[in-house]
């Protein structure tokens, strides 16, 4: 069981730092929203949270960062926002759950032995599960709302046909396997702290026999407590009494 979790903790870290950085990739990168019109043919253009492009079918490409913070629309804020919070929870996220993975030696109590760490190991990783969530919704939120807004101009029957629209651009997509990564992180995570915690609640019971002359004797041992259990043999079959050694013959 503590080779599992081990497993499954380094597993959602991994998952982890694949969709914080494609988060980071998704803020980054200008390819939001993508348009090309029929007029001009050889040039598209590429919006993003932070500039605007044109890209030549030639190779070249112009950016352009906005002028003002205060005359951008509403759902590029929205994203600004919302994409750097991803960023922080989930950086901030891993930094707290890495101290509490089986396989690093720190964060350490006396309830967790040298088995991996106590509860204090389970309770670093448990709230990094749940900022890695949170990182996740943080960056699903923006990426969806300005694809939502994408898909109801696009069908709007108001504009003329010939008026271009908006298409889903590159960091969209990035921006969507971000916040499922980030999500499946935080959910795995969570799982793995749970089952370590109940499996440590529960004693591990280890059976001994030993067979002496006409005499059995078991011994019981849990984490708890040691019990001596003497079986003797009668005729009537074996009589059993707690905290009794074994007599020899």
């Amino acid at each position: 069981m503590e080779a599992c979790g081990r497993s499954s903790e380094l597993l959602a870290v991994c998952l982890w730092l694949g969709g914080w950085l494609c988060a980071l990739a998704s803020t980054i990168l200008p390819h939001w929203l993508s348009m090309s019109t029929e007029l001009l043919a050889i040039e598209s253009y590429q919006l993003g949270l932070w500039e605007t492009c044109v890209v030549q079918d030639i190779g070249g490409m112009e950016c352009r960062s906005y002028d003002s913070l205060l005359g951008l629309s509403h759902d590029m804020k929205l994203g600004r926002i919302l994409m750097c919070a991803s960023l922080a929870t989930g950086m901030l996220g891993l930094l707290v759950t890495i101290p509490g993975m089986q396989m690093v030696n720190s964060c350490r109590d006396g309830d967790g032995g040298g088995g991996g760490g106590g509860q204090a190991k389970r309770t670093l990783v448990m709230l990094g599960g749940v900022l890695a969530v949170l990182s996740g919704i943080l960056c699903l939120i923006p990426v969806s709302y300005v694809a939502h807004l994408a898909v109801l101009r696009f069908f709007d029957e108001a504009l003329p046909d010939v008026v271009p629209r908006w298409e889903f651009g590159d960091a969209l997509f990035c921006g969507w396997a971000a916040g499922f990564l980030l999500c499946a992180a935080g959910v795995l995570l969570l799982v793995t702290a749970s089952l370590g915690s109940a499996s440590r609640r529960r004693p591990r019971l280890q059976y001994r026999y030993e067979a002496r002359g006409g005499e059995l004797t078991t011994a019981k041992r849990s984490e708890e407590s040691l019990e001596r259990v003497v079986c003797v043999e009668r005729s009537s079959g074996y009589v059993c009494r707690p905290g009794l050694e074994p007599t020899a013959r």
